[in-house]
């Protein structure tokens, strides 16, 4: 394989708090739902944010950030204080991201207004998801406690010292330090069952998918690499007859009207308007990623 076919081939990768970004963001989005409205707060399409129904949960991407690609935060009322923060930079892998925006949006759903719950005053409720995955305790310092990742790449900062509300007190981060490392911070008013959701995803063993180009060599010693779709696996090429049929399938699924026919319509034509990713040449059908919904630096098409 040339070298330059090598850098678009992907990959399952693994731990997935080491994948770093995909430069789109439409995995953090895929639970929320497409009635949400969404708002450009400018011209050129690199930054928007989406709502609740109610406006009392926003969520805001932004194309051009780096200490802040994430703004994800929640109101009491509509039009009032902020209660709480988190904000995410632009190596955080959307999938964790997802994590989050998933409970969030089951809490707004349910009607059960979780998402303005008081935290517990104790930490473990929140670290829960990464002690069960065999993270341990760090060796506590200046008012910190820390859990660790059994390979010591990844770990949850807690600020035992937080008075304010606005103060940060829960900081996942993965990687070295420096550019490449990932980043999440939780201002004090979170609720502990967000914060738990998100170390769950952060911490969730299954692999996510990246191009191999996206992997920085900072990190590509520590991660594990598992071809999509070895070239030894391609499919073979259809023949007419097995587009006929393909084409048959499709008008009776049409007809049927099964599940999840044209749900992602918008996200096609996100990907078409994608010029800076190219789809992989090995990879099959039913492993590639899904089509994004949203990718930078323009907005997503809801």
């Amino acid at each position: 394989m040339r070298e330059d076919e090598e850098d678009w081939r992907e990959y399952y990768v693994t731990p997935r708090y080491l994948a770093g970004s995909s430069f789109a963001g439409d995995p953090g989005f895929a639970d929320v739902p497409d009635t949400w409205p969404q708002y450009e707060p400018d011209d050129y399409g690199g930054r928007f944010v989406i709502t609740s129904p109610d406006r009392r949960i926003h969520i805001g991407w932004d194309g051009d950030g780096l200490d802040e690609l994430w703004r994800i935060g929640a109101y009491e009322q509509p039009v009032g204080r902020l209660r709480w923060l988190v904000t995410a930079n632009h190596a955080m892998p959307p999938e964790i991201i997802a994590g989050l925006t998933r409970a969030l949006v089951n809490d707004y759903e349910t009607g059960r207004d979780a998402f303005l719950d008081p935290p517990s005053p104790y930490w473990p409720p929140a670290a829960v998801p990464l002690l069960s995955a065999g993270w341990s305790r760090g060796s506590a310092r200046n008012g910190a406690a820390e859990i660790l990742a059994p390979d010591n790449m990844a770990g949850l900062l807690i600020n035992q010292r937080a008075l304010d509300p606005d103060d940060e007190v829960y900081t996942l981060w993965s990687g070295p330090p420096g550019y490449t490392r990932a980043q999440i911070t939780f201002t004090a008013l979170v609720p502990s069952h967000l914060v738990a959701a998100t170390a769950a995803a952060f911490s969730d063993p299954r692999p996510v998918v990246r191009q191999r180009r996206l992997i920085h060599p900072d990190i590509a010693h520590a991660v594990h690499l598992e071809p999509v779709a070895p070239a030894s696996a391609r499919p073979p090429t259809p023949t007419p007859l097995d587009a006929r049929r393909a084409a048959v399938s499709a008008a009776l699924q049409r007809a049927q009207h099964l599940p999840g026919n044209g749900q992602n319509i918008r996200a096609a034509v996100a990907r078409v308007r994608n010029t800076s990713i190219r789809p992989s040449p090995t990879a099959t059908p039913q492993d590639a990623p899904a089509p994004p919904r949203y990718t930078q630096p323009g907005p997503p098409h809801r």
